[in-house]
């Protein structure tokens, strides 16, 4: 066998006739990845990359919220902005997005986002008042809506089905990587040089991760170009939209990113104020409970393969459940342990939920993951505005309310699904039962 080449490899079959020996050669496809094959642990390397660059940079400011309240003289209300108006860019911007990454490629897009995303990260420590933070902001989100939902799809295509629970959740790790180290940074920096420094440092960071994934990221050896033909978009996304299980799966990642973006907006609130004062530099740190959810979401295949899905979704539903009213203590050990909880089931849930889009649509693979994408992070946004209204209005309880509401709907969705699915079993004995 000749060695592979970037295209597709050949396999020479050589055929004997009575006159002379004949070969044919049969275009075989590239294997996809898996553990232990070539490439898979690059391809790996390059996403968790891009994963840490997507999280530092899209709640840069998150951590820094009091620090940019007590700056700009706003509200914790007006401040969350800053974090809502990139998870609401990025939410409206991830599908025309995806349809770009069908036409020029997954890794194209991917590349072509973080360019923008970094560059216009290097520029927002400078923003002269709110709302030319806000403003930023939302470009810096509409840029990096082009790699989520095409990061997805890449994985659809390169890696083989039984190791894509565990290929989404190492991604899903670099989100939490990202969002840890991104917070963990600009607490300390904030603390000693101030928030603009703090956005500052979070941009050469990003940057870092950005040259990383491009000299990492192996080249697309499956991906198949489509035409920018938008009565063909709306006709997938109306079929994505009309298949009962992924719109149970697009409410449960935003309702999970709901309960994620009200606790982690209003947390650094909470803390710097009486009984706990915590210092801003302190307040960074608490995010190395991402450290859990690296290891939740690393760990979703394996909840899969011994629950099944929804048997995961469950365990999710109830770890969160469990750290919000754990968080309600006045005891920082107990509100610690209740992020721990919360971060857990979050990221837990959260990769069984989007691994199981990639798995369910079999075409339009980047529209459903951007469907996803474009639900999880609306979750993001108004969780976090809507938890700092409820912060304001009714303290923490408020906010733990609002996250408990949400688990309730999560839990509503996925009884629901388990329900369908048994009454489909049952179908066909039925139909058994009333033909003899």
């Amino acid at each position: 066998m000749p060695p592979a080449s970037t295209g597709a490899s050949t396999l020479i079959v050589a055929a004997s006739t009575q006159s002379s020996p004949v070969a044919a050669t049969v275009p075989v496809a590239p294997e996809r990845l898996e553990p232990g094959r070539p490439g898979y642990r690059r391809m790996s390397f390059a996403l968790f990359a891009a994963g840490v660059a997507t999280f530092a940079l899209l709640y840069s400011t998150q951590a820094l919220l009091p620090a940019v309240s007590a700056s700009f003289g706003a509200t914790a209300g007006q401040a969350s902005w800053t974090v809502s108006a990139a998870t609401g860019a990025l939410a409206l911007c991830v599908l025309p997005m995806s349809a770009l990454s069908e036409r020029f490629g997954r890794r194209q897009m991917m590349t072509a986002s973080l360019v923008v995303a970094v560059t216009v990260g290097l520029f927002v420590p400078f923003a002269p008042s709110l709302g030319w933070l806000i403003a930023l902001r939302a470009v810096q989100g509409a840029a990096l809506a082009g790699l989520p939902a095409s990061a997805m799809a890449y994985l659809a295509e390169e890696v083989r089905p039984k190791a894509l629970v565990a290929a989404i959740g190492l991604f899903v790790a670099g989100n939490s990587i990202g969002g840890m180290s991104g917070r963990i940074l600009t607490g300390w920096v904030a603390q000693a040089w101030g928030w603009r420094a703090a956005l500052g440092a979070v941009g050469l960071l990003a940057m870092a991760c950005a040259v990383v994934f491009h000299f990492m990221i192996p080249k697309a050896r499956h991906f198949t170009p489509g035409s920018l033909n938008p009565k063909a978009l709306a006709k997938t996304v109306g079929g994505h939209l009309a298949d009962p299980l992924l719109r149970r799966l697009y409410a449960i990642g935003a309702l999970f990113m709901t309960v994620f973006g009200a606790v982690y907006t209003v947390i650094g609130y909470r803390l710097v104020e009486a009984p706990f004062s915590l210092p801003q530099g302190v307040v960074g740190s608490i995010f190395l409970v991402y450290l859990v959810g690296t290891v939740s979401s690393a760990a979703a295949g394996k909840l899969v393969a011994r629950l099944g899905r929804r048997g995961a979704l469950y365990l999710a539903v109830s770890t969160t459940a469990a750290g919000l009213l754990l968080s309600l203590a006045d005891q920082l050990a107990a509100v610690l342990l209740g992020l721990v909880l919360i971060t857990a089931g979050f990221f837990a849930g959260h990769a069984v939920a989007s691994s199981s889009v990639s798995r369910t649509a079999t075409t339009g693979r980047a529209q459903a993951s951007a469907l996803y994408q474009s639900a999880y992070y609306l979750g993001s946004s108004a969780g976090g505005t809507l938890g700092a209204v409820a912060f304001h209005a009714a303290g923490w309880a408020g906010t733990v309310g609002l996250g408990l509401a949400a688990v309730l709907g999560v839990v509503s969705i996925t009884l629901y699904g388990t329900r369908a699915a048994r009454a489909e079993r049952m179908r066909p004995a039925a139909l058994v039962s009333v033909q003899n």
